[in-house]
């Protein structure tokens, strides 16, 4: 079945639609001083915490103004400790539906408490949309009270990420990770289909182990871990090794060591130029923070120049700042009815507003313990650019129907 999954999907709830159509506000005296015809409220963790779901948001900004300045956008940051503050978060969201010209409230990433403070806001504002990107929480749990939840495509990137490995000329294929990782349904299963797509289109598939960066060793000893088990691990497989791990703070340690002693590195976790190359290349991009084109261009010039050109690999932008941006741009387009809320080309389209160049593709979620799939939580993945070399066109990819079957078992 051909994964070009802009699925034609199942329409959403017609109850939702009637509130996106009779939702115009007629609070005059607050138009009036907004200059805004509706709000938007955007909610993301800081710059320490989140720096690209949170320029996304100020690329929305920047587009359309922020309301205290009469336009638009209503961007506020969740606490850094999230999960000690967790009631204070989801009091944060729904004091967003206080503002009568309020349409849309997005949350990137989805914390917990995303889901109770989007149950909240429903029960006192149906007519406000709730959008998450990249939901922490249980799917059900957030499907219950989102009317969109937006993941990166474990599933087809299983296979995807495989096939551009190949497409490299990788004949290993090493997946590094540990045991809390693939405890994670999302995680455990896409590297379960990893292997049966190695299996399928002819590499060797390895798993390797390395410490979990929240264990005794800290982040500064899962990192040495890293450093010094490449070169035994290029030494052991060979440079036509490709080389993916799960956890970002393993990024970085493994590309500068790839660099050094070869292999190569398709894709991160939650893929961007920004996540691992700056700092494994010593990349300075204080001039060019938020503009992902610029970025992209001095990282391709960095890692051409130091490591060669077709061995290593991104998204052309940030997942983060994507997702920020493009739900916002979504979030518009459905209150202003140039966009359906239940149509993934629409999505498509929008999130690709901040893409240039970069194509996206995904599919709906499938309930891993009864095979439904669900109409509001949509998982997505973009094109992979290949550094020196260019886009490879993996969003073209038809994914065999079967990888969508593997189930996951802890």
């Amino acid at each position: 079945m051909k994964k070009s999954l802009v699925l034609a999907v199942a329409a959403m709830s017609l109850a939702t639609l009637a509130f996106i159509g009779c939702s115009k506000k007629t609070d005059a005296g607050a138009k009036k001083a907004s200059g805004a015809a509706f709000h938007i409220g955007v909610v993301t963790g800081t710059v320490s915490q989140s720096e690209d779901d949170l320029r996304g948001a100020e690329e929305l900004i920047h587009r359309y103004g922020a309301v205290k300045d009469g336009g638009m956008i209503q961007h506020i940051t969740y606490p850094d400790d999230f999960m000690s503050q967790q009631e204070t978060t989801i009091s944060q969201i729904v004091a967003l539906a206080d503002d009568p010209l309020m349409k849309a409230v997005i949350v990137n990433q989805g914390v917990p408490g995303t889901a109770e403070a989007f149950r909240r806001i429903k029960e006192s504002h149906p007519d406000i949309l709730c959008f998450t990107g990249e939901p922490h929480e249980d799917p059900l749990v957030i499907q219950k009270s989102a009317d969109l939840a937006v993941s990166a495509d474990f599933m087809s990137r299983g296979y995807t990420i495989v096939w551009a490995a190949k497409e490299m000329g990788a004949k290993t294929f090493v997946h590094i990770s540990f045991p809390r990782h693939m405890s994670y349904e999302t995680l455990g299963l896409r590297r379960k289909i990893m292997e049966e797509a190695c299996k399928d289109l002819g590499l060797t598939f390895v798993f390797e182990t390395a410490p979990d960066p929240t264990s005794d060793v800290g982040v500064a000893g899962a990192q040495q871990f890293i450093l010094e088990k490449v070169p035994q691990w290029i030494e052991k497989y060979g440079k036509d090794t490709a080389f993916f791990c799960t956890n970002d703070a393993h990024t970085e340690p493994l590309l500068k060591q790839l660099a050094q002693y070869g292999g190569m590195f398709i894709e991160a976790d939650l893929p961007s130029p920004l996540m691992g190359y700056p700092g494994a290349f010593g990349i300075d991009l204080t001039e060019e923070a938020g503009d992902f084109p610029k970025i992209l261009a001095k990282v391709e010039e960095s890692v051409v120049k130091n490591a060669g050109a077709g061995r290593f690999g991104t998204w052309a932008f940030s997942y983060g700042f994507s997702v920020s941006a493009g739900l916002g741009e979504f979030a518009k387009r459905v209150i202003e009815g140039s966009a359906s809320l239940s149509s993934s080309a629409d999505l498509f389209k929008a999130l690709g507003e901040f893409t240039p160049n970069a194509n996206w593709n995904g599919g709906y979620y499938i309930d891993q313990s009864t095979g439904v799939r669900a109409k509001n939580q949509i998982l997505i993945y973009m094109d992979t650019y290949i550094l020196g070399q260019g886009f490879l066109k993996t969003t073209e990819l038809e994914v065999p129907e079967k990888y969508f079957k593997i189930r996951f078992e802890n």
